[in-house]
């Protein structure tokens, strides 16, 4: 069984407690008997064993350790820094090759805390393109332009704002935890707090993957810093600590918004990746299977992916066709064991939340068009099944769509509104669908799918929501050259937007290098006369 300490400052840490992760699939087993090994692991009434459902242990520091991993990070950061930009980059391109040569492996430690194998491929895929050539000749290009104007060399230099500390989210913590390595290239030295509930993916990641291809490049130890730790009692440590600079919470809308409010008081920045209730907008000369295939997406991982859609608007001339196609898709995706190569559903967590939220948009008019079902891990109709079925409810127009929940609030379970609007003309419908899209209070994502240049021109235009559109594309996937994350809104806060971690963990600071300026001269020296 591995085992993993925090790392503080390039060393192991002492722990009394340990957080156990029992295997996914040995849950879906027999939950009451693998829940019982996990709790007498837990609490040290028996001894670590090699039962195979146990994938490993991660260490559970005190405040002390989470405040010293804090310090641990400052020390190192001016020594990290002075390493220079290159050597950074060269840093993130060697932990794409690492990533790449694990990735079996990568995938098998994702699988084992239930991600869907085909869901954590595409995980372990994501964390490569970061580190591609593509991406990082983008992120040299984010962190210095020079130019010369008027005899002197002008500079505009992205410096790093010192120690961020990640909070990544419970249900992905491994994934999303990767995204700040783009605070690593840019200059910051990091505390990654992996969640209890899902420890290991992330201890895994940082201490088999980061943490020796940064000693090989001889970097400070200190440079990363991971620990497991109470989520309210590291943040509040973070938030006193002197040390500490920037924040990537990833969570809860509410409790982010409020979150990013007490930072902001302290004078420290907050990056907030929060909830997500992504719109796709079908229109009527869209290639009707290829928008289908897009919407079901939403399905994957059964919807607790805060940048699957959410809710889609379809013209009505090609609303049956879509629908019709969404719906064969729909029912072949099926549950399973997350090693299983045709699983893509997850067990859900807010299955009585599915079953009030569906029941409110029938009451107010939707139509169930398949789906609604709770399922066993073997596809069986269960009442107290822990998957719930792809679900498609059709919404007869704007109107009924802004009043309910299951369209106008995040929801983190398989089912997708499909609003079927009606106008007197397209140019009055193409408005009413985007004045929709905008005052959506989430904004991560939006896509589109039609082949009129002039709509596709409207769309990217005037939709100021979201910190990404894509049009005629995988909602889900990733694009080299794009931020993957970040909105405004209940996504994002106020000060958010498309996330690049390198920019939103740094600041811009012009440099001017000047030759044969004479200083008295410059400064009376103008266009005006």
């Amino acid at each position: 069984m591995l085992s993993y300490p925090a790392l503080i400052g390039g060393i192991d840490a002492d722990h009394t407690q340990w957080i156990h992760t029992i295997r996914a699939s040995a849950l879906l087993r027999d939950e009451m008997s693998a829940l019982r090994l996990k709790r007498r692991l837990d609490r040290g009434s028996i001894e670590t064993t090699d039962d195979s459902r146990i994938v490993g242990r991660v260490g559970v520091c005190d405040r002390d350790q989470i405040a010293e991993a804090g310090a641990a990070a400052a020390r190192a950061q001016p020594g990290w820094v002075a390493m220079g930009m290159e050597t950074r980059l060269e840093f993130a391109r060697r932990v794409g090759k690492v990533i790449h040569d694990n990735a079996d492996r990568f995938v098998e430690i994702l699988t084992a805390e239930g991600h869907p194998k085909r869901l954590a491929e595409w995980e372990v895929s994501a964390a490569v393109s970061m580190t591609n050539d593509e991406s990082l000749d983008l992120y040299r290009s984010q962190m210095r332009q020079t130019s010369r104007i008027a005899g002197r060399e002008i500079h505009l230099v992205r410096k790093p704002d010192g120690v961020v500390c990640v909070h990544p989210p419970y249900n992905a913590p491994t994934a999303n935890s990767i995204v700040s390595l783009g605070a690593l290239i840019v200059g910051n030295t990091i505390v990654v707090k992996a969640p209890r509930s899902s420890a290991f993916g992330t201890a895994w990641f940082w201490r088999e993957l980061v943490a020796p291809t940064l000693d090989d490049m001889g970097a400070p130890a200190g440079t990363i810093n991971l620990i497991c730790a109470a989520p309210n009692e590291a943040l509040e440590i973070w938030l006193d600590s002197d040390h500490v600079d920037d924040l990537m919470f990833f969570g809860d809308s509410e409790r982010g918004i409020e979150i990013g409010r007490r930072w902001s008081a302290r004078g420290k920045k907050a990056v907030l990746e929060l909830g997500g209730n992504d719109g796709v907008l079908v229109w009527r000369d869209a290639d009707a299977d290829l928008a289908a295939r897009a919407l079901a997406e939403c399905f994957y991982g059964s919807a607790q992916v805060c940048i699957v859609p959410k809710y889609a608007i379809v013209h009505p001339d090609i609303a049956p066709a879509v629908i019709a196609r969404l719906v064969e898709l729909a029912r072949d995706i099926r549950p399973g064991y997350p090693e299983d190569d045709d699983a893509l559903l997850s067990p859900v967590l807010k299955a009585e939340e599915f079953t009030t939220v569906l029941a409110d948009a029938l009451a107010h008019g939707a139509e169930l068009i398949c789906g609604g079902n709770r399922l066993e891990v073997t596809g069986e109709v269960s009442e107290f099944g822990y998957f719930v079925e792809p679900t498609v409810v059709t919404v007869p127009g704007l109107e009924v769509a802004e009043r309910l929940d299951a369209v106008r609030q995040e929801t983190f379970f398989p089912l997708l509104p499909i609003i079927v609007p009606t106008s007197d003309s397209d140019a009055r419908l193409l408005s009413d669908c985007i004045d929709f899209i905008n005052t959506n209070p989430y904004g991560l994502r939006n896509s589109l799918w039609a082949g009129d240049r002039d709509v596709i021109a409207a769309f990217c235009e005037r939709v100021h929501n979201g910190g990404l559109l894509k049009v005629n594309d995988s909602h889900i996937g990733f694009v080299v050259g794009l931020p993957s994350q970040g909105g405004a809104g209940l996504s994002g806060g106020p000060y958010g937007e498309g996330n690049f971690p390198i920019l939103r963990t740094s600041r811009l600071q012009g440099i001017s290098v000047a030759s044969d300026v004479v200083p008295r001269e410059a400064i009376f020296d103008s266009s005006v006369s």
